[in-house]
């Protein structure tokens, strides 16, 4: 079998997280580099843009990985694409119209390792049965264990799946295993919360997991219908009851970040203009009185 110090001892990867059968190698600096984007890639690095791999050790056991993950494998490791049928197919054809995954999701299964395609993304490792029921937020499916079970949900209510966003349907995930996800954020800007028979109202879909259990709901964010237009946040979604909720409080930012408007260097095409900055307030405002139209519609 092959193991990952002699296929990565080279002093550059590094085994930064393990849980079961799965292994996440981060790659310190990107060696294959050219003089054009050595500058770029040096900085990159440091500021934590790395590549990062998945994994699997497999000992007469399967793994299911999201279609086209898989970069290479070894050992007695066989296939399947996970598509049993025509009507199997047209329900995973359905599946991943609304949850934004791919239709087929193979299952590799024996002893042997199997390699997924590195990311720049970051890898979250969870304990499915630790959280009893697990839902994703969509496109955050990169691999599990085989033994889980997976299925579409659906929002329990109107209001969560047209002012949610969050979709009308996500991946849940239930059994005894390990699940691996792909994180916009690293998993030390990540908040886990537990309710106990509580309720947490949060601005905007920063909630990237949670708990089957939790009911979830998008509210007003003051009991005042006025207030809640007049203080800009509008609707929060809600959840409420006994479960966990994972939470990227950063990731407005970070997918939303743009450069400093004090750099001196940028062109004209970069510079903020006062037509920009207008537009802006004026999207706010119409944001803000259609809030208040969704509550008297």
């Amino acid at each position: 079998m092959v193991t990952y110090s002699n296929v990565f001892d080279n002093g550059n990867a590094n085994v930064i997280a393990q849980m079961g059968s799965f292994q996440v190698i981060e790659h310190e600096k990107d060696l294959s580099v050219s003089s054009y984007n050595a500058l770029s890639e040096y900085f990159a690095s440091k500021m934590n843009i790395r590549r990062r791999q998945v994994l699997a050790t497999l000992e007469n056991s399967g793994v299911v990985l999201q279609a086209g993950a898989m970069q290479w494998m070894s050992g007695n490791v066989q296939m399947n694409s996970g598509v049993s049928g025509v009507g199997n197919f047209l329900g995973n054809v359905a599946k991943a119209a609304v949850t934004k995954e791919s239709v087929a999701k193979p299952i590799y299964f024996g002893t042997g390792s199997v390699m997924l395609e590195p990311t720049y993304n970051h890898i979250l490792l969870l304990n499915v049965a630790e959280w009893g029921q697990i839902v994703l937020q969509d496109g955050m499916f990169l691999a599990c264990d085989s033994v889980l079970q997976r299925q579409v949900v659906a929002r329990n209510n109107v209001s969560s799946a047209v002012f949610g966003g969050e979709g009308l349907f996500n991946l849940a995930l239930s059994g005894n295993g390990i699940l691996v996800c792909e994180s916009p954020v690293p998993r030390e800007e990540l908040i886990e919360i537990i309710l106990q028979d509580d309720e947490m109202r949060i601005d905007g879909n920063m909630a990237v997991a949670w708990s089957g259990s939790l009911q979830f709901t998008v509210e007003k964010s003051t009991k005042s219908l006025l207030g809640s237009a007049i203080s800009g946040e509008g609707l929060v979604n809600v959840y409420r009851g006994s479960g966990r909720i994972l939470l990227a409080p950063t990731i407005k930012e970070s997918a939303h970040s743009k450069p400093s408007d004090s750099n001196s260097d940028k062109g004209p095409s970069q510079a903020p203009t006062q037509a920009g900055g207008a537009a802006a307030q004026v999207g706010g405002a119409l944001k803000t009185l259609g809030n208040v139209m969704d509550f008297f519609s």
